[in-house]
């Protein structure tokens, strides 16, 4: 099985509003989903200055971006491409 990729933006904005939480993923993630999971720290996801209404902190998974994420979000996210997965 080929794992999920969720990258966190680290850039200041997104750090502040939540990203240093987010980066704590994997202490948080149900068992079974700790190795279906890749976690990586970026610096930016260039979304702050596109012109976009949506707020940080960003996070993508497998390339979908998911703005104002929360560990509840991401995880919840997570768990939808790990059935896909299946």
């Amino acid at each position: 099985m080929r794992k999920i990729k969720v990258s966190v933006c680290t850039g200041t904005a997104c750090y502040v509003m939540g990203a240093s939480e987010l980066l704590l993923l994997n202490e948080n993630l149900p068992e079974k989903l700790r190795d279906a999971v890749e976690i990586e720290d970026i610096p930016c996801v260039g979304q702050c200055h596109s012109g976009m209404k949506k707020q940080p902190p960003y996070v993508k998974i497998d390339g979908e971006l998911i703005p104002l994420a929360t560990l509840q979000t991401v995880i919840s996210k997570i768990e939808e491409k790990y059935v896909e997965c299946k």
